[in-house]
């Protein structure tokens, strides 16, 4: 991209800058091109080697259609919000590199929104402050308006993003607690088949070739007869009352001692 001087150009992380002049210098034996950029916010000099501005971001100002599509693209209430940190200062980091005012402007509505829930690192913060004043500086250089106005407009684009992204969000709640819940399809159990009938086919008897064996005749065994029991009647006999014998008692004399005999006590009892 060829540049002239008295140019307006953005320098990515720099910002707004002018083409002063543009000349050429050795450097080891090698002579090179270099725009001479005067930084207006910090009123600094950038030297840019000409063969290295698409590598570097360098581009020219916005003007002033793509102005409105700035304002637009801040106001829209789409918001890029990365819950990891890494992953979200990495994402911004290459953003802002690109030297892309749509991108700073990514960067400037995720890090803003961000920040209303949650207090940002140090590192962040530094970011987001310079991705708002690359915004601003540009598009008051661009539209000859002060900083302050211009920061002020930036701000109420950024409030009506952040009530569109919470309008949308209820709208898509209330349409998720609405929506009826469709019930789930009941498979029919499947209906037993009838075994089709099978017809049996008759099966012929193979012939047997040979003689067909004689039968053997079984000689009958003689079986005894048992004799036969006669059954003799028995008759009830009546008892016949015996008469009692007659017990002979017999008759005990009683003995009568003699006289010696009932003395000889006596005499006994008068020796002692």
């Amino acid at each position: 991209m060829s540049f002239q001087i008295g140019d307006k150009v953005i320098y990515p992380n720099h910002g707004l800058g002018v083409v002063e002049k543009v000349e050429e210098k050795t450097i080891l034996g090698t002579t090179t091109g270099f725009f001479h950029l005067r930084i207006i916010s910090n009123e600094t000099t950038v030297l840019v080697p000409v063969s290295n501005v698409d590598n570097v971001g360098l581009r020219r100002a916005i003007t002033d259609e793509e102005v409105d599509r700035l304002f637009y693209l801040l106001s829209d209430g789409k918001i890029d919000n990365h819950q990891n940190w890494k992953g979200r200062f990495k994402d911004n980091s290459d953003k802002m590199r690109t030297g892309s005012i749509y991108d700073m402007a990514d960067v400037l509505k995720s890090l803003t929104f961000l920040a209303k829930s949650k207090s940002l690192s140090f590192r962040e913060k530094r970011m987001l402050d310079r991705a708002k004043a690359l915004i601003v500086s540009e598009i008051s250089e661009v539209m000859r308006l002060t900083s302050a106005s211009v920061e002020e407009r930036v701000n109420e684009a950024l409030e009506q993003c952040f009530a569109t992204k919470a309008k949308v969000a209820q709208r898509d709640a209330a349409r998720a607690a609405a929506k009826p819940v469709a019930p789930k399809p009941v498979v029919a159990a499947p209906k037993p088949v009838a075994p089709k009938p099978v017809a049996a086919k008759p099966v012929a008897a193979k012939p047997v070739a040979g003689k067909a064996p004689a039968a053997r005749p079984v000689a009958a065994k003689p079986v005894a007869a048992r004799p036969a029991v006669a059954k003799v009647a028995t008759k009830t006999v009546a008892a016949k009352p015996m008469a009692a014998k007659p017990v002979p008692v017999k008759a005990t004399t009683a003995k009568v001692p003699s006289r010696a005999a009932a003395a000889k006590p006596a005499r006994q009892a008068r020796a002692s």
